[in-house]
C-alpha cells in the first residue's frame, strides 16, 4: 500500500473513532456527580466510610463534599447550604444530605427529584424545605430499604448516612438503579417543611429572616431578594435602615449605605449590599458584623429594611 493511501486510511479510522466517541460516551462520562453533606465533621471515620460505600458501588464515581461542618442537628442550615449550592451543579447530580437527629425513628428516608432533574437523598425532616420551594418537586419516593440498603447493615440503626443514603445515592448516580427503583412514590406535597418568614413588603418596609451567616467573615445574609429590594428604589450610596430582631425583640439597628462592593465604604464601616445569591446582606468592611453586634441566624432571627429618605 502506498504511503498516501496508508495515511488516508489512518486518518479515516481516526475520524470514525472520534465520531463514535462523540455519539457514544463512555460509561464513566455518563455518570452523574455524587455530592455529600453532613454534620459529622471530619475528626473521625464517618465521612470516609460514606466515601468508601460510594466507591464500593462504583469506583469510577465522581464523589465530592459540599461540607461536613454543619452545626450538630441544624436541619435548617443544612437545607440552606443545599439551596445555596445545588443549582451550580449539573442536572442529574445526586446530593446526599445527612443532618439526621431522628436517625432510626419513624421519619421517612426519601429521594426528592426536582423539576430540573437533580436528586436529593436523605431523611425527610425539613432539610429539603428551600429546595422544594424554589426548584419544585417533580417526584418524591420513599427509599425501600429491603432492596436499597448496604448488604450486612440490617442490624445497624444509627448510621443511615452510610448504610442507606450514601449507598442509595451512589447507586442512583452510577446508574445501578433508576429513580423508579428507589421505592414507592409519595405525594409531592408531603415533603416535610420548616415554617419561616418569607420575604414580604408592607408599604415602605420589607421583612424577612436571617437564614444564615457568612460564617467566614461574619456578614449577615437575609432572604430578601434583589427583586423585592428593588421595589424600595434605593440608589447606589443611598442610606438604608436595617432592624434585626430575635424572637420579636430588637437586637440591632443600623443605618448604612447601599453599596455594590465592600470597598464602597471605609474600613470598619457598615454597608448594605447584595450577596452572591443576589439577596440583601449587611456587613462591615473588613470586619465581622455578626460578632460585633451578637447576631445569629435561623428562622427566629427576623430583619426589617426601609429606605432612609434623603434630607
Amino acid at each position: 500500500m502506498k504511503l498516501s493511501k496508508l495515511l488516508a486510511t489512518v486518518c479515516l479510522g481516526t475520524l470514525l473513532t472520534a465520531q463514535a466517541y462523540a455519539v457514544s460516551p463512555t460509561s464513566a462520562d455518563a455518570k452523574n456527580a455524587l455530592v455529600l453533606m453532613s454534620d459529622f465533621g471530619t475528626s473521625d471515620g464517618a465521612v470516609s466510610a460514606m466515601h468508601g460505600v460510594a466507591y464500593g458501588v462504583d469506583p469510577t464515581l465522581h464523589v465530592s463534599d459540599l461540607t461536613h461542618n454543619i452545626p450538630d442537628y441544624d436541619i435548617w442550615l443544612g437545607g440552606y447550604r443545599l439551596y445555596q449550592t445545588a443549582n451550580y451543579w449539573p442536572k442529574g447530580s445526586v446530593f446526599v444530605s445527612v443532618i439526621d437527629p431522628g436517625v432510626g425513628t419513624a421519619r421517612k428516608s426519601v429521594v426528592l427529584k426536582t423539576r430540573e432533574g437533580r436528586y436529593f437523598v436523605g431523611p425527610d425532616n425539613g432539610q429539603f424545605t428551600l429546595i422544594a420551594e424554589r426548584d419544585g418537586v417533580a417526584e418524591l419516593r420513599e427509599i425501600d430499604e429491603k432492596v436499597n440498603r448496604l448488604a450486612g447493615s440490617g442490624e445497624s440503626y444509627t448510621f443511615h448516612g452510610r448504610d442507606v443514603y450514601a449507598y442509595v445515592g451512589a447507586r442512583l448516580a452510577s446508574g445501578a438503579i433508576t429513580f423508579e427503583q428507589v421505592g414507592p412514590v409519595l405525594p409531592s406535597e408531603s415533603v416535610v417543611k420548616i415554617a419561616y418568614q418569607k420575604a414580604v413588603r408592607n408599604g415602605a418596609t420589607i421583612r424577612g429572616i436571617i437564614p444564615v451567616l457568612d460564617v467566614k467573615y461574619g456578614n449577615v445574609w437575609t432572604n430578601i431578594p434583589k427583586s423585592l429590594f428593588d421595589e424600595l428604589k434605593v440608589g447606589l450610596h443611598e442610606q438604608v435602615q436595617v432592624r434585626i430582631l430575635h424572637n420579636g425583640k430588637q437586637v440591632d439597628k443600623v443605618i448604612a449605605p447601599f453599596e455594590h462592593t465592600f470597598g464602597g465604604v471605609a474600613k470598619g464601616k457598615p454597608l448594605v449590599y447584595l450577596n452572591s445569591l443576589l439577596d440583601v446582606a449587611v456587613a462591615i468592611s473588613q470586619g465581622n458584623y455578626a460578632a460585633k453586634h451578637k447576631i445569629e441566624s435561623g428562622v427566629d432571627w427576623e430583619v426589617e429594611i426601609t429606605k432612609v429618605p434623603a434630607k
